[in-house]
């Protein structure tokens, strides 16, 4: 079956939606299950996809990347995500936070940081949760504080991928204390991981996403130069606010593709296996199961394809993304759970795909904002 059409792809983002799809069928694929079980970072498939420049390919052409628009990053996220999350995410985030270094950071700093990467020489990551905070931008503690030509990093990070891979990360630290201004607190800054004070190891095995690596960091007197501030001190929150609106339409094809995984996997167990004298498709409670996940698939689908273009042109973009990234995510866990019924008692064996996507999906409804906040955000920007 083919869930992952190539309408309403815009037209100029079909290409590269076909080479992802191509490098999937070849890279991912093949390997997903290995690396899940295994649980090791896919060095391998990486280097694979900067080979293809299906790597930080968000990056301008300028700076030595692709130039690839959201539009064109959502194509190449709900293909390598139907492959296998995991590895998807690996991919992604060998540029994640990038985009904040481009909007915002000076000429020097971009040549600096963002070139190596483009061009394939380093990976970074983007360091925003804390072990107590994870939704409250507002409400971060890690601090920079200024002495003399350095700024001076103390605190925690949580959740960071690549923090431990990483050369490099963008990175969201207090800088100011004003009660009345919460929002204007906080800067953002470029911080080298072989800087002192930077201490960085692997959090615990996650249940999914397993060959994607998240980090825990501890900030000690973390030296860095004045210079690494990234645009003006207090607006780390505007600019974070702006990243994650694009963030999330692509998160939104993390649970399309993760949707579509689970509709095909379903689909061919179904028709494949016998029961009571017929194939299980022939019972009209499986018909109507199977109805229900394209149903919502192809709604969230075209929310998210929907959602990219007005993003694209600002048009209310964070009630958009909200809107995609919430739909698109839940009906990735939705389809897993009828996924993981239709096959019964087979679900539960990790030889089985299914019991990985069924895993896999109920990671994205909590990155990138957990859907409550995301509600919260609907809710609020709702035009009148």
């Amino acid at each position: 079956m083919e869930l992952l059409s190539e309408y309403p792809v815009p037209e100029h983002a079909r290409p590269v939606k076909a080479e992802a799809r191509e490098f999937a069928q070849e890279h991912i694929a093949p390997v997903a299950a290995d690396y899940y079980e295994s649980g090791e970072y896919p060095w391998e498939v990486l280097e694979a996809g900067m080979d293809a420049g299906l790597v930080a390919g968000d990056i301008s052409e300028e700076l030595g990347g692709q130039g690839y628009d959201l539009e064109q990053m959502l194509a190449i996220a709900e293909e390598f995500y139907r492959a296998d999350a995991g590895i998807a995410l690996t991919l992604q985030l060998a540029s994640f936070g990038a985009e904040i270094i481009e909007d915002h950071g000076s000429e020097a700093q971009q040549e600096e940081f963002l070139r190596p990467v483009a061009e394939h020489d380093q990976i970074t990551g983007l360091a925003v949760s804390e072990p107590e905070t994870g939704s409250d931008l507002a409400g971060m503690t890690t601090s920079a504080e200024k002495d003399g030509d350095e700024w001076v990093l103390n605190g925690e990070k949580y959740w960071v991928g690549n923090a431990v891979e990483a050369d490099w990360l963008t990175l969201y630290a207090k800088t100011g204390d004003d009660p009345n201004n919460r929002y204007g607190n906080y800067s953002m800054f470029i911080v080298p991981t072989d800087a002192p004070g930077y201490h960085a190891e692997h959090i615990p095995e996650k249940m999914g996403f397993r060959a994607s690596k998240q980090g825990h960091i501890v900030l000690e007197d973390c030296r860095i130069p004045e210079d690494h501030l990234v645009g003006v001190e207090g607006a780390g929150f505007y600019m974070l606010a702006e990243f994650f609106n694009h963030g999330r339409v692509v998160v939104a094809g993390h649970g399309v593709g993760l949707a579509a995984a689970a509709i095909e996997e379903a689909w061919e167990f179904v028709h494949d296996r016998e029961a009571f004298g017929r194939t299980v498709d022939e019972f009209q409670a499986v018909q109507h199961k199977l109805a229900d996940m394209q149903l919502q698939f192809q709604s969230a689908r075209s929310l998210s394809w929907d959602a990219a273009a007005r993003v694209a042109n600002q048009e209310n973009a964070g009630y958009w993304a909200a809107l995609a990234k919430t739909a698109a995510t839940e009906a990735a866990t939705e389809c897993s759970q009828m996924g993981m019924q239709l096959h019964g008692g087979r679900s539960v064996l990790l030889e089985n795909r299914i019991s990985r996507v069924f895993r896999d999906a109920r990671i994205p409804v909590i990155y990138e904002g957990a859907n409550d906040i995301q509600r919260n955000l609907i809710y609020r920007q709702t035009p009148e």
